[in-house]
């Protein structure tokens, strides 16, 4: 018993060093097992990783979801993997374009993983990620950007992957960038959202469409006998959001809940006529109001207790949060406080 335990921390520490990654350096994501051989990487509050990953093994190998913001943390996943398993990474899922969703995928291929996602994350991946970095892009974040390595396989609707028997459902679903997918493991209840779902966490919305998004999370509480409708995903339980902690329906409903208010809010200021600085002047006290009445520590967070990921950060200055919302008579406003 002692040789074998011997034997499995030279083999962790074998891994990280090959990884580049010294065995004893603090993750950037705490690993939370939260099914039968599933694991969710959950950022750090730093925010080190950029967002939330994980992974799940089946009998002859294993699936990643996502791969973070950078290549450490990607590595950082590998080593932890490789600690668990010895089996072959075979896929890793893209959920969405973004940055911090998508920064690692090389590392994993390198590996032999295959790159999964949704064609419009192939189509997208070197072109709307350079928004990010505003309009002085530099050179090299440019390059970066230009290396990101796209998804090998594309679906349309969706796609079933096997991990020996093992069932992975990946499903399209629209809202947060338009080219979203949501992964879960069928017999688990266990549902990774990507974006789509965000836990006690200001969202993204610069590429969002609130309507759309608001009618898809329905659709992964509304279920119908033992599925959710266009899919093959079981009565969900677990959900794991592309930010925050893991949550369940009820946080689900409790985000769902908040991109309505704030549509409606901003609706009403785009009815009176309302632009720019006025229109902030007039959503932040309904802002503030809602924050206290609905549960102010999950949707309010000042933007210097919150560390955007890097790649987002040059849309955010001081205090500044930017919001992108698809409203009636108004495709698109940007929204700055």
């Amino acid at each position: 018993m002692r040789f074998l335990f011997r034997l499995s921390f030279l083999f962790c520490f074998s891994a990280a060093v090959l990884l580049g990654q010294s065995p004893d350096a603090p993750l950037p994501f705490q690993l939370k097992l939260i099914g039968p051989n599933i694991w969710a990487a959950i950022d750090d509050a730093k925010g080190d990783a950029g967002a939330n990953a994980g992974f799940v093994v089946g009998d002859d190998g294993v699936a990643v979801i996502d791969t973070f913001e950078n290549e450490a943390a990607a590595k950082a996943l590998l080593g932890q993997i490789h600690s668990f398993t010895h089996l072959p990474i075979k896929f890793v899922i893209n959920t969405h374009y973004h940055l911090d969703h998508v920064a690692g995928n090389r590392a994993f291929a390198k590996h032999g993983a295959v790159i999964v996602g949704h064609h419009s994350v192939r189509a997208w991946i070197h072109t709307e990620n350079l928004k990010f970095f505003g309009e002085k892009i530099k050179p090299e974040e440019k390059a970066m950007v230009q290396n990101l390595l796209a998804p090998e396989v594309t679906y349309d609707t969706g796609v079933t992957l096997f991990l020996g028997t093992r069932r992975i459902e990946v499903t399209y679903m629209q809202g947060h960038t338009g080219g979203d997918s949501v992964v879960s493991i069928p017999d688990t209840g266990i549902v990774f959202c990507g974006d789509l779902f965000w836990r006690h966490t200001l969202p993204n919305l610069i590429d969002a469409t609130t309507s759309t998004w608001i009618s898809t999370l329905s659709e992964f509480t509304e279920e119908k006998a033992d599925t959710l409708p266009n899919s093959a995903l079981p009565r969900a339980v677990i959900f794991v959001p592309g930010h925050g902690d893991v949550g369940n329906a009820e946080d689900v409903q409790e985000f769902q809940a908040y991109l309505a208010w704030l549509r409606a809010a901003v609706k009403k200021g785009v009815d009176a006529n309302k632009k720019g600085d006025a229109l902030v002047a007039a959503v932040m006290p309904e802002l503030t109001n809602f924050s206290r009445i609905f549960r102010a520590r999950i949707f309010w967070m000042r933007a210097r207790n919150w560390k955007a990921p890097s790649a987002f950060q040059s849309l955010r200055k001081s205090e500044a949060l930017c919001w992108s919302l698809s409203v009636p008579a108004a495709p698109r406003i940007t929204v700055h406080f």
